[in-house]
């Protein structure tokens, strides 16, 4: 059996490959002979059999990569993981991380990415007479070589802004490297990043006038209604779970749709992308109070992913295309609030939407039909719906008037003109909203989304995630590794450093 050389081992052998000899004499000079064709092997382990095609640079790719500025300071498990991408075949490199400012981007967290933890679904795995005889859409390409990947999470230093990764003014650089996805581009294909925050039990505050909860908390007959489920479970600061067991991450067992996951996942999408020639696939990605915006939650019953709604017929029943606050809330005109393919005009904001102009030095040209919500007002949806159990509508145990009663009411308070819409000036960061001087609690921080997946999507017309909240169209998943301190992680800048 052949030896596999330890992570450690490899980080610390930062010699060329191609400077190695019969008989390994630099090794031997250096008093490392018995790692030479330990790391050969590294830098060979990944290709893929025949009749498929190696990478014939592979020794110098991830010398390349270990030695590159972004990446040297990593840590071992991360800088090895994208060594071991490089090795493979590719069209390119994991891509490289620029500054946004005068002084390094600082890494304080990464995911690893693999097939591995759910349920294998048709997209990554072959079932007898389903799939077998076809082609694997998602993971399998390269005859047979695994598919996974990587995430690094950089803090832009820029001036006037944050330096700490938990305050949710800072700006952070998302790069997405993986090696194993087959092009996608029928009917629209692609695959989308998504961070997830899976949701907490709130801490217990007194109630506001009426018996409403504060915002970010539940009422103590809300927490002694939560604590009495199951083997109790969901008590304050704990990972909340639907049934009051302990936590049960999605993994390889899963059956859908009797064994599920009972954790409440929080989606923020990481953009779309297709991937290269050679099967490897790099996204770039900003996370920021503009960015960190949730799918309209009311789509979820929608989407094929909660257990009987395909069967009752609900796949593609409700769309967002036009804005609002959902089946429970306020219905817009299609005309005002449509993607308006004229470029001038009377109406406010005319022509095609455009979710990132979201800054403009007048409100009139910002955009104000925005579809998606800010990711701690999805959260406060979420509260109501499965830990507010005293505080809201404890009569209603139906899941889809909870969310959709739930989604209008928070909308509203946010909502300053009534059109069931937080727009760009709505949603800003620095706007006050409900009696608070800001919106700084609208937003969860990045270092609060404990894990990441991958989706193999379709143009479905939805923008919750394909069979959401189940795990049937992943083709990647991981969890999240905190690094602090954090660590120099790019090299040269970036010709924009916006």
């Amino acid at each position: 059996m052949k030896q596999v050389i330890p992570p450690a081992k490899v980080k610390r052998l930062r010699v060329s490959l191609r400077n190695i000899g019969a008989g390994g004499m630099l090794g031997a000079a250096l008093g490392v002979a018995a790692l030479v064709p330990c790391t050969v092997y590294a830098a060979q382990q990944q290709q893929p059999p025949a009749p498929c095609h190696p990478n014939p640079h592979a020794a110098e790719d991830r010398e390349t990569i270990l030695n590159r500025g972004d990446i040297r300071q990593l840590p071992d498990a991360l800088e090895n993981r994208l060594a071991e991408l490089a090795g493979r075949p590719h069209s390119q490199l994991p891509t490289q991380a620029y500054a946004e400012a005068a002084q390094p981007s600082q890494l304080f967290q990464y995911y690893l990415l693999d097939t591995t933890g759910f349920e294998p679904n048709p997209f990554t795995s072959l079932f007898p007479g389903i799939n077998d005889m076809a082609m694997l859409t998602a993971t399998g390409p390269d005859c047979g070589l695994s598919t996974i990947g990587a995430v690094r999470e950089v803090l832009e230093p820029k001036p006037d802004l944050p330096t700490d990764p938990n305050n949710v003014r800072a700006f952070i650089d998302v790069f997405t490297d993986i090696s194993g996805l087959f092009v996608i581009n029928n009917e629209s294909g692609w695959y989308e990043g998504w961070m997830i925050h899976d949701l907490r039990v709130a801490p217990v505050g007194a109630p506001l006038s009426g018996g409403r909860a504060q915002f970010g908390t539940i009422t103590a007959s809300d927490a002694a209604a939560l604590q009495a489920k199951g083997s109790h479970h969901n008590v304050p600061g704990e990972i909340f779970t639907m049934d009051g067991n302990a936590v049960r991450f999605p993994s390889s067992a899963d059956h859908f749709p009797d064994r599920q996951t009972n954790v409440v996942p929080i989606q923020l999408s990481m953009g779309a992308w297709n991937t290269l020639q050679q099967s490897d696939g790099h996204a770039y990605w900003e996370f920021n109070y503009t960015t960190n915006w949730i799918h309209p939650l009311y789509e979820l019953p929608f989407t094929g992913g909660i257990p009987g709604t395909f069967e009752a017929g609900q796949i593609g029943a409700l769309q967002s295309i036009i804005p609002g606050s959902g089946p429970a809330g306020v219905k817009n005109d299609p005309i005002r609030y449509g993607d308006n393919p004229n470029t001038k005009g009377v109406l406010q904001a005319s022509g095609p939407r455009d979710p990132d102009k979201f800054d403009a030095d007048v409100d009139s040209q910002r955009e104000f039909r925005q579809r998606f919500i800010p990711s701690g007002l999805a959260k406060e949806v979420f509260l109501d719906v499965y830990e507010r159990l005293i505080s809201f509508e404890p009569s209603v145990t139906d899941f889809k008037k909870r969310l959709f009663d739930a989604y209008a009411a928070e909308v509203a308070r946010v909502d300053t003109n009534g059109d069931g819409v937080i727009s760009a000036a709505e949603g800003d960061v620095d706007t006050a909203s409900d009696g608070f001087p800001d919106n700084e609690r609208l937003f969860i921080p990045a270092t609060q989304f404990n894990r990441f997946a991958v989706t193999r999507e379709i143009n479905d017309g939805l923008l919750a995630p394909r069979f959401a909240p189940s795990q049937k169209a992943w083709v990647l998943s991981g969890f999240l590794v905190p690094v602090n301190p954090a660590v120099p992680a790019s090299a040269g800048r970036d010709g924009d450093d916006r």
